[in-house]
């Protein structure tokens, strides 16, 4: 009888345990989920602001057809990339898109003084210090969802209910994001 008292109360422990685990873990992906969707509507919201800036500098320099291609491409980049990694690899393109883009700038005076011009180099600027704490809290949410994924025995009870770990956002080209791109006046 006491024997049986005990195994009985080893498994409710461990099923209420293992109830507790699984909404945790739900609780997690979905945090993740949501970080990456932050993500996601920043890096839309700079994508739409790119055909501004490359009509606003088009008016000026329309012979940088080279530069104005790849700003394009690596949009479409951008707006296409479904997972981490394909984002940090659009991230890197764009980056360096920027950067020829606004090199075109530079040299046009006259586009700089423009107010529609400024107006879209600032909301660009505040648009990168977005997606750059949209990124942190998304690894952070990672972070934190993998350990709880790899540490014993959450792990058991992970593998029994099908969770797996998530890729971090990480960038082939750390020092090419690692502020946004750079305006000259």
């Amino acid at each position: 009888m006491i024997a049986g008292l005990i195994i009985l109360g080893i498994v409710v422990v461990l099923a209420i345990y293992a109830w507790a685990t699984y909404n945790s873990l739900v609780t997690l992906r979905v945090r993740v989920d949501e970080a990456w969707s932050d993500i996601t509507v920043q890096l839309k919201r700079r994508a739409d602001l790119i055909p501004n800036i490359v009509e606003a500098v088009k008016g000026y320099a329309g012979h940088e057809k080279g530069v104005f291609e790849a700003v394009t491409q690596a949009r479409a980049e951008t707006i296409s990339a479904q997972t981490p990694a394909e984002a940090a690899v659009a991230e890197n393109h764009m980056q360096q898109a920027l950067k020829s883009i606004f090199a075109v700038a530079e040299a046009y005076p006259q586009l700089q003084a423009s107010q529609n011009f400024l107006q879209l180099q600032g909301e660009l600027v505040d648009t990168e210090n977005k997606i750059q704490a949209s990124r942190r809290f998304y690894n952070g949410g990672v972070r934190e969802y993998n350990t709880k994924l790899q540490i014993f025995p959450n792990n058991i009870f992970a593998k029994m209910f099908g969770f797996t770990t998530r890729e971090f956002f990480e960038v082939e080209n750390v020092a090419a994001i690692s502020e946004p791109p750079r305006i000259q006046f």
